[in-house]
């Protein structure tokens, strides 16, 4: 049988780059949807072996970027108006280009409406319900990788702050988990038609983040507690308008109830034991 080839939208992205070289590493042949050449650099340099120039709003690159696919990996832009459109056009270009299997990833209890981000991920499980591919839905939790993006702060300053309560305890998932999750996804039968909750071990609040950061660095970095619009303020790259005010109500959430998670589902999915958010912050500490 000939190795599949699985396009992936944003190829070159923070988190759906993670999924190039997981893919690659299971036979799958690698189509990466980008816009430009730098991102197709990047994209190759993954593991991509074929590159296809497309913009989820214009349809004729995707129906271009479609053909002879078997596989399709979907993350949306987070926080776009039309985030939710988007996502339901790539199911129905898929569906209409004879597309396999399609691997989507969503968030954790995205039944949780009162959150746009959650809310805006329905529509596109719902088309994938009614699309006749051999779907798999993945929804992680908060992804460690967002502590990545603050790590240069945390060295600079030794703090760690978040926009909410440090005493507040939320779930955590390395997205290389995802990805693999969804590279089995698009090469096996294994997960076909499932919808999994991504969360590693644990549920910690900042000041535990904090303990293994100064841990890990041999020097205290403390929990810092900012409000809203100081962190907003501080914020790189900004933040415009309307996502000020979506992620304003996701910290308020957290704020009141935390992001609880569980970690039995991605230990079943993976086969193994899920990273580790210590092993994350070592990690990150070993490249100082």
């Amino acid at each position: 049988m000939s190795p599949p080839t699985v396009l992936v939208i944003g190829a070159a992205g923070r988190f759906a780059g993670l999924v190039v070289p997981e893919l690659a590493r299971r036979g799958a042949i690698v189509r990466g949807l980008v816009r430009n050449d730098a991102k197709a650099a990047v994209a190759r340099a993954g593991g991509a072996v074929e590159i296809a120039f497309g913009d989820l709003r214009d349809r004729s690159s995707l129906d271009a970027a479609l053909r002879g696919v078997d596989g399709v990996f979907h993350i949306g832009p987070a926080f776009t108006p039309d985030e939710a459109e988007l996502g339901m056009r790539m199911v129905e270009a898929a569906r209409q280009a004879g597309v396999r299997r399609f691997a989507f990833s969503s968030v954790i209890q995205a039944t949780n409406t009162a959150l746009a981000n959650h809310a805006s991920k329905i529509p596109v499980e719902a088309a994938l319900h009614g699309s006749g591919m051999q779907h798999t839905i993945l929804q992680p939790t908060n992804l460690m990788q967002n502590i990545g993006a603050a790590w240069p702060g945390v060295l600079a300053g030794g703090v760690f702050a978040e926009p909410f309560p440090k005493t507040a305890r939320v779930a955590r998932v390395d997205y290389r988990d995802v990805a693999e999750a969804a590279a089995i996804a698009l090469t096996g039968d294994r997960l076909a038609y499932g919808s999994f909750e991504l969360c590693a071990d644990g549920l910690p609040d900042r000041e535990e983040i904090a303990a293994l950061m100064s841990a890990a660095l041999g020097r205290p970095v403390v929990a810092g507690e900012p409000s809203f619009a100081d962190w907003v303020s501080a914020a790189r790259p900004p933040y415009d308008s309307r996502q000020v005010g979506l992620l304003e109500k996701v910290f308020a959430h957290y704020a009141a109830h935390g992001q609880p998670g569980n970690s039995l589902v991605a230990r079943a999915v993976l086969g193994r034991e899920p990273r580790t958010l210590r092993a994350y912050i070592e990690e990150l500490a070993s490249g100082c």
